[in-house]
């Protein structure tokens, strides 16, 4: 009997031992799983901060190269305002400060006007570099055939084409995103592309009316800039010749107060000729702003006041060649109203005027305004020719193209 409870006894005992064990057991294996999980948690914690900073220092590098991209930009703008022109000292700089970080970048603009400009710019943090290049192409004022920065309205039968190029392309285009800020008349026709303004929808802001668009549809990725144009320091300096207000021939570079040209009365430019009006132009019925068929003569006509051309008068470039004749409306400008008897040849250039063409003639060059209004059925042919400028040319720039990473 004894032997029978010392022997239950050390069974008992036996069998909380080996509970216990198995709990210890247990135990063990969770502080192992948990030593596991922990060492994996921090080991991932570990490799995800150092691609925090591995990224986060490439990308400060990348801006740093960004940022010197643009300040090359901008000095090369800057240096257009530098008469003449000289290639001997492009913009550069070396390990120059991105501001409130330890990181630099270092550019540097290569090239001439013959083969072109290229900006490469390297930034560096830490250890990370990054290199980014661009070329740096010329771009005028003209590089649509029309745009209106608020809208533009193609009347009944209007034609907008374009010549002057063997694979030649237009576009017209605005800034604006609201409705029917391009409206497209029965019987109108744009042979080439429509651009709108960032964020429009061109189901909305495009209004065919009955009208045909043979290209396609683009929506900017920002807004188009429009630079204001203001009158040579030379020029505007000049003394003034007062009123015109009769016959007159003009073949020098010349500033006057206004013209208010009369009936049939005719001012002849005969030269080459930068024209400034403080004030308005007006040319009454039949009179005529005519420039002579001359392979040296040109006419660029700045214009402080307003501009109307009234029934039977004209601006007769008789050189037929758009580049001749470039108008230039100040910020002052307003309103530009051509009722041209003739096919008139010619840019102009107003970014503040709503400009309405009513010519009996077709229109042959480039037009860009706050707003324009081609009122009748005549075609409006756009010179590609002029997309091609010189340094010399006013409102040129240079802009950034073809940017790549490496």
């Amino acid at each position: 009997m004894e032997n029978k409870q010392a022997q239950s006894k050390a069974n008992g005992i036996g069998a909380c031992h080996g509970r216990g064990g198995f709990a210890i057991s247990i135990m063990l294996c969770a502080v192992v799983m948990l030593l596991v999980i922990g060492a994996g948690v921090m080991s991932l914690g570990l490799h995800s901060r150092r691609f925090a900073v591995h990224t986060s220092s490439e990308m400060t590098a990348r801006f740093a190269a960004d940022s010197g991209l643009t300040k090359a930009f901008y000095e090369m703008n800057e240096k257009l305002k530098v008469i003449p022109w000289n290639d001997s000292s492009l913009p550069e700089g070396t390990d120059e400060d991105l501001l409130n970080t330890d990181a630099t970048y270092s550019y540097q603009v290569t090239g001439n006007l013959d083969g072109g400009y290229t900006a490469e710019s390297i930034g560096t943090y830490g250890m990370k570099q990054r290199t980014v290049k661009c070329s740096l192409p010329l771009q005028g004022l003209f590089e649509y055939a029309i745009f209106g920065d608020d809208y533009i309205h193609i009347k009944n039968g209007g034609t907008v084409d374009w010549y002057n190029s063997d694979d030649g392309s237009l576009q017209i285009g605005t800034n604006n995103t609201l409705a029917d800020s391009i409206v497209l008349k029965n019987g109108a026709l744009v042979n080439g592309d429509v651009v709108i303004g960032a964020g429009g929808d061109p189901d909305v802001v495009i209004d065919k009316a009955g009208g045909t668009l043979t290209g396609s549809t683009f929506i900017m990725p920002e807004e188009y800039d429009l630079p204001q144009i203001t009158v040579p320091e030379w020029l505007n300096a000049l003394p003034s010749g007062g009123v015109i207000t009769t016959n007159i021939t003009i073949s020098n570079s010349a500033k006057y107060d206004k013209i208010n040209l009369g009936n049939n009365k005719i001012i002849t430019i005969n030269g080459p000729v930068n024209l400034y009006i403080v004030g308005d132009i007006i040319l009454k019925n039949s009179a005529q702003l005519r420039i002579i068929d001359s392979n040296d003569v040109f006419l660029n006509l700045y214009v402080g006041g307003n501009i109307e051309v009234d029934n039977s008068s004209a601006i007769n470039n008789l050189t037929e060649d758009a580049s001749v004749l470039k108008i230039f409306g100040l910020e002052s400008c307003e309103s530009i109203v051509i009722k041209n008897d003739t096919d008139f040849y010619g840019a102009i250039y107003a970014p503040n005027a709503s400009i309405v063409m009513m010519n009996s003639g077709d229109v042959y060059g480039s037009i860009v305004g706050k707003s324009v209004d081609q009122k009748n059925s005549a075609d409006f042919i756009y010179d590609v020719s002029l997309k091609d400028v010189s340094i010399e040319e006013e409102g040129v720039r240079f802009v950034i193209k073809q940017w790549q990473e490496e």
